[in-house]
C-alpha cells in the first residue's frame, strides 16, 4: 500500500482530498460551519497542491500559461465570496481528472518497461581462471565470454561460442518454433535458451545492444508529439490568456449591463472560468497518440514519433524493394530436372561436391538442396567467374553454370521437354542452373527467391485499403513481373540502380499525394528518408533503420496494413474528442449565461468531458486489425 502510494503521489493526494471533503460536508450538515471550512481548506490545499506546483513552475520558468492556473484562480475566486465546499469540490475533480491522465500515459507507455523487462540486469560471466561471476548486464564489455543455462533469457548480443543451441526468438521476429544456432552465429539479447547451456562471447555493449536501440527509439517517440497535438499545446497559452481577460470582461457586463447582482456576476465568472478551461482540449490527442505509439510497439514496430503515425493514414502509395522485403532474400531450390536415363544419383554427387565449400548464395542454396548426398572427391575443379564452374570426374568433363555458359558455350539443344520447362523456368524469373558431361545435358535446378509468407496478404490488405503498391528492383523484368503477379502488387519498376529509387519516388509524387517506402539496405536510405513514411525491416541495416520514420522490428510486412488502420483510428479518435471537448465548453458556457448550472455541475461536466477524451484516447491500447 505504502509502495502505491508513494508511486502515484497524484492520486494519493486527490483521494485524501475526498476524503477531507466528505468529512467537510457532514461538518456542514451538521450544522458546524467553523468545522467545516478549515477541513475544505485542507481539501484545497492538499488536492491543488501538483496542480498549482506544475502551473506556477511552468509559468515562472517557461513563461507558458496553463489550464492549471485557470483552475486554481477559479477555485480561490469561490472560496473568496464563501463557497468553500464548491472551490474544494473543483480542485478535487481537477485533480482526479490530472490523476487519472497520468495514469493513463504511464499505462500507454508500459511498452518501453514490458520491452526492458526482456532482458535480464545480471549475467554469468566467465572470470579468468573458469569460474563464473554474476555481474550487471550493463557492465558486459565486448569480448566478455558469458554463460547461459537453459530456459534463462540471453542477456545481451552476442555471438555463439558452443558448437550448438536453439533459441527461441519470437521476442524479436514473432515466430513461436525455436531457430537452432550453430558455432559463431549472432544470438540477440532479449531472447530464450531453449537448448541446453551455451556459451557467447559479446559482441556490442548494452547500450548498443537490439532492445536498447529500441528502448531509445520509443522514448523518443512518446516524447515527440503528432502534429495535432502540438498545434494544441501551442495555443494553450493563448487560449487561456483569452479566457484571463474574458472572465472579468464578462463580470463586469453582466453586473453593470444585465443588472445582476456582484455575488451572482461574481460567482458566474468563476464558472466561466472553470467551464472554458480547455482541459479537454488539451488532452484530446496526446493520450491518444501515446496509446497508438505504444500499441505499435507491443505489436513489435517502432514510430519515430507522434508526427510519423500521424502521418501513415494518408498515405495513397507505397513503394516496395524487392530483395530482403517482399522475398527471403537467399535463393532456394524449388525443383529439379533429370534427363530419363540419366543416373541422377552421380549427378547430384557431382554437383555437391563442387559447389561444396563456396559461399556463394547460389552454391549455399544447392549444398542444402543436397544435404543427405554422400560428398565424393572429384579430380579437378575450375571455378569459372561469372558462369559456373567445370569439374573432372572419372576423365568426364562435367559443366555446372548458367545458360550461356553450358547451353549456349556448347551448343546444346533445349528442343525436348526437359529444355522447353527450362527455359519456361527461365522466362519466369527462376535461376536455372544447367548440368552438363561431356556436352550433353544431363538436368538443371531452378532456384528462386521465396515469397516471405506474409508479403501476399501484406499486399492484398494494402491494395483493399485503396492504397497503390509499387515494387522497385534492379532484378531483370521476367523476375520482377513474375514476383509481383506472386505477391499481388500492379506497377512494376524493374532493372533500376539502387539511386534511381528516388527519383521513382519524385516521378511518383506527381500522382499520388503522399508515397511510402519500405526497405532493409544501405541502398534503400536515400529513398527512406525522402519518402513521406519510410518503413525500415527489422534485419535490415542501421542505416535504413535509422533513416526510416518507422522500424518493423519483426520483419513482418503485415505490420504496414495495420499500422495504417491504427493511424486511421488515432486521427478519427483525435478528431472526434477536439469536437467532443469544444462542444462541452460551448455548452457549459451557454449554460452558465442562463444561469442553469451551478459551480459543482460545471466541474462534472467540464472534468467528466476531460476523463472521456482520455479514456477514448486509450482504447487504441487494445487496437485491433479491422
Amino acid at each position: 500500500m505504502l509502495n502505491w502510494m508513494k508511486k502515484n503521489k497524484e492520486m494519493t493526494n486527490t483521494i485524501i482530498s475526498a476524503i477531507l471533503i466528505v468529512i467537510g460536508i457532514i461538518l456542514q450538515y451538521q450544522g458546524h460551519q467553523e468545522l467545516a471550512v478549515p477541513s475544505f481548506i485542507l481539501a484545497f490545499l492538499i488536492g491543488g497542491y501538483f496542480s498549482a506546483k506544475a502551473g506556477l513552475t511552468e509559468l515562472i520558468k517557461e513563461r507558458h500559461l496553463n489550464v492549471d492556473v485557470l483552475m486554481i484562480l477559479a477555485a480561490i475566486g469561490a472560496s473568496i465570496i464563501g463557497y468553500w465546499m464548491e472551490g474544494a469540490l473543483l480542485i478535487f475533480i481537477f485533480s482526479l481528472s490530472e490523476s487519472l491522465e497520468k495514469m493513463a500515459n504511464e499505462k500507454s507507455k508500459n511498452a518501453i518497461s514490458e520491452l526492458m523487462n526482456l532482458t535480464p540486469d545480471t549475467a554469468r560471466r566467465y572470470k579468468e581462471d573458469g569460474t563464473i561471476e554474476v555481474v550487471l548486464t550493463k557492465d558486459l564489455k565486448i569480448g566478455d565470454i558469458v554463460q547461459v543455462p537453459r530456459g534463462e533469457t540471453i542477456p545481451i548480443d552476442g555471438s555463439l561460442k558452443s558448437d550448438f543451441a536453439i533459441v527461441n526468438e519470437a521476442a524479436i521476429t514473432g515466430e513461436s518454433v525455436p531457430v537452432e544456432k550453430t558455432k559463431g552465429m549472432e544470438v540477440i539479447g532479449g531472447t530464450i535458451n531453449e537448448g541446453d547451456l551455451f556459451r557467447i562471447e559479446v559482441t556490442v555493449e548494452d547500450k548498443d545492444t537490439l532492445f536498447s536501440k529500441i528502448i531509445r527509439l520509443v522514448e523518443e517517440a512518446q516524447s515527440s508529439p503528432s502534429k495535432t497535438a502540438s498545434f494544441i499545446e501551442s495555443i494553450e497559452s493563448t487560449y487561456v490568456k483569452i479566457v484571463l481577460i474574458g472572465v472579468p470582461v464578462f463580470i463586469l457586463f453582466v453586473y453593470f449591463v444585465l443588472g445582476w447582482t456582484f455575488i451572482e456576476s461574481f460567482y458566474r465568472g468563476m464558472v466561466l472560468l472553470t467551464v472554458a478551461s480547455p482541459c479537454a482540449l488539451v488532452a484530446s490527442a496526446t493520450p491518444a497518440t501515446l496509446s497508438a505509439i505504444s500499441r505499435a510497439a507491443k505489436r513489435g514496430m517502432v514510430f519515430k514519433g507522434g508526427q510519423a503515425i500521424d502521418n501513415v493514414q494518408s498515405l495513397d502509395a507505397i513503394i516496395f524493394d524487392k530483395t530482403g522485403t517482399l522475398t527471403v532474400g537467399k535463393p532456394e531450390v524449388t525443383s529439379s530436372y533429370f534427363v530419363e536415363g540419366v543416373d541422377e544419383e552421380t549427378v547430384k554427387e557431382v554437383v555437391k561436391a563442387t559447389e561444396y565449400g563456396s559461399t556463394h548464395p547460389i552454391a549455399s542454396a544447392l549444398v542444402n538442396y543436397l544435404d543427405h548426398t554422400p560428398l565424393i572427391e572429384l579430380d579437378h575443379i575450375e571455378d569459372i567467374t561469372g558462369k559456373g564452374f567445370m569439374v573432372t570426374h572419372q576423365t568426364d568433363v562435367w559443366k555446372i553454370g548458367k545458360h550461356e555458359f553450358v547451353i549456349t558455350e556448347d551448343e546444346i539443344s533445349l528442343d525436348d521437354e526437359i529444355g522447353r520447362v527450362a527455359t519456361q523456368k527461365e522466362n519466369e524469373g527462376c535461376t536455372v542452373i544447367f548440368v552438363s558431361k561431356n556436352k550433353q545435358l544431363k538436368g538443371y535446378f531452378s532456384l528462386e527467391d521465396q515469397l516471405k509468407p506474409e508479403s501476399k496478404e501484406a499486399i492484398a490488405r494494402l491494395n483493399q485499403m485503396g492504397i497503390e503498391t509499387i515494387m522497385v528492383t534492379g532484378d531483370n523484368e521476367n523476375t520482377a513481373r513474375h514476383i509481383a503477379k506472386r505477391v499481388g502488387i500492379k506497377e512494376v519498376f524493374a532493372n533500376r540502380m539502387p539511386d534511381e529509387k528516388s527519383s521513382i519516388l519524385d516521378e511518383l509524387r506527381e500522382t499520388f499525394h503522399a508515397v511510402g517506402m519500405v526497405g532493409d539496405g544501405i541502398n534503400d536510405a536515400p529513398a527512406l528518408a525522402k519518402a513521406d513514411i519510410g518503413f525500415a525491416m527489422g534485419s535490415g541495416t542501421d542505416i535504413a533503420m535509422e533513416t526510416a520514420d518507422v522500424v518493423l522490428i519483426q520483419d513482418d510486412l503485415k505490420q504496414i496494413p495495420f499500422a495504417v488502420g491504427l493511424s486511421k483510428k488515432m486521427k478519427r479518435i483525435v478528431i472526434a474528442n477536439v469536437i467532443f471537448a469544444m462542444s462541452v465548453i460551448v455548452l457549459l458556457i451557454t449554460a452558465n449565461l442562463f444561469q442553469v448550472i451551478n459551480l459543482p455541475m460545471g466541474v462534472v461536466g467540464h472534468e467528466g468531458s476531460t476523463i472521456l477524451v482520455i479514456l477514448n484516447g486509450l482504447r487504441l491500447l487494445m487496437y485491433r486489425d479491422q
